[in-house]
């Protein structure tokens, strides 16, 4: 039997990414998963049913994704979050702002993606300013500042910076051996403190949200790094992963791909330009909304309340580009895909964003005179 070619395995990673978004966004309108909700609901109720969601999806994916890596089927070492270079000032500052900015927008990347496929003209206009500035952040005016200024301030590790590798280096056990013990100690935490609440658990939609959200990141990882994984590009002879706009093995993460998704529809005649993981990702997750939504009779156009709405949610975009390039992911793409890998950046930038939105709701509600 011959091996697939790298334009058939193109189109393995760019469907199963479609197919898997399609899950995410389907289960994630249904279920209300909703980051930005979730440090709402905790910080304006005390709720923490939809935080625990969060922590069970970051649960599964952080045991799944180390299970695929242990096992050989994956190597997240590859992946672009456990790089030697960490640039701690570009997750903090990054991860605020996009805190701040998916509170002004009324939810991160993947909750912009979802309410798109409800109906939420609101959140297309946020989809269209996140993705601009995302790409400024990438390769125009705010990427200046990006490299220049934040990422100066960095620092390096020889052995990469995820948990394991730095705690092999200083302990002298082995990184397999730390891989297993973080993620079983970690991951069986977050489910432990997830199901301590009986409130979340007489709710199911609580675990179908957690669950399916932490099997997408894993099944991610599978599509990315084991389906579009090539051992010798015929073009390069080097070791590559196909259709990602890395080069490297993704799984979701929903800012990048949005700057993409605008670069491809502007460019389509362009024949350089190819649907990637990213692209295919963003999409699958508005046609399992809309699919939902549409099945579910709950889709309603959504527009904007008045000048002051508007502008709250362009500006939020606008950050939540900014920062969601600068600190290498979202809510989702850092919170949930980063933290699966067990790197220190991801770690910071998931506190960095609850910092940032928590901080906003506190000053929205100071506004509203509470």
């Amino acid at each position: 039997m011959s091996e697939a070619t790298p334009a058939q395995l193109a189109s393995y990673v760019t469907w199963g990414a479609f197919a898997l978004a399609f899950v995410f966004g389907a289960v994630g309108n249904k279920t209300n998963f909703c980051t930005m909700g979730a440090v709402s609901d905790w910080v304006n109720m005390g709720d923490l049913g939809r935080m625990r969601m969060w922590l069970l999806a970051i649960a599964v994916a952080l045991l799944g994704s180390s299970g695929l890596h242990l096992a050989g089927v994956v190597d997240l070492s590859k992946s672009i979050y456990q790089a030697p270079n960490f640039t701690w000032l570009s997750y903090i500052v990054g991860g605020f702002l996009f805190g701040v900015g998916m509170t002004l927008g009324s939810g991160c990347g993947s909750k912009t993606l979802i309410r798109i496929g409800g109906g939420s003209l609101k959140s297309l206009v946020v989809f269209v300013f996140l993705g601009i500035a995302a790409y400024m952040t990438l390769r125009g005016l705010f990427g200046a500042f990006r490299v220049n200024v934040l990422e100066q301030a960095s620092a390096t590790f020889s052995t990469g910076q995820d948990l394991p590798s730095l705690l092999a280096a200083s302990t002298g056990v082995a990184k397999t051996t730390w891989i297993a013990l973080l993620a079983g100690v970690i991951g069986l935490a977050l489910i432990a403190f997830a199901y301590a609440s009986a409130d979340f658990r007489a709710n199911f939609d609580y675990t179908l949200g957690g669950v399916v959200t932490g099997l997408v990141v894993v099944g991610g990882w599978y599509v990315s790094g084991k389906l579009g994984y090539l051992a010798e590009d015929p073009q390069t002879l080097q070791e590559a992963f196909v259709a990602t706009n890395t080069g490297r093995m993704e799984s979701f993460s929903f800012v990048s791909p949005m700057a993409f998704t605008l670069d491809y529809l502007m460019l389509w005649t362009d024949k350089s330009k190819i649907i990637t993981y990213g692209i295919a990702s963003a999409a699958g997750v508005v046609a399992g909304s809309a699919a939902y939504a549409l099945a579910s009779r709950s889709f309603r156009w959504e527009g904007f309340r008045d000048a002051e709405d508007t502008a709250s949610h362009i500006i939020g975009g606008i950050l939540m580009g900014f920062g969601g390039i600068t600190a290498l992911g979202c809510t989702i793409g850092q919170a949930v895909t980063g933290v699966s890998t067990l790197a220190l950046g991801s770690f910071v930038t998931f506190a960095a964003i609850v910092a940032g939105s928590a901080l906003t709701m506190k000053v929205q509600y100071w506004r509203m005179g509470g």
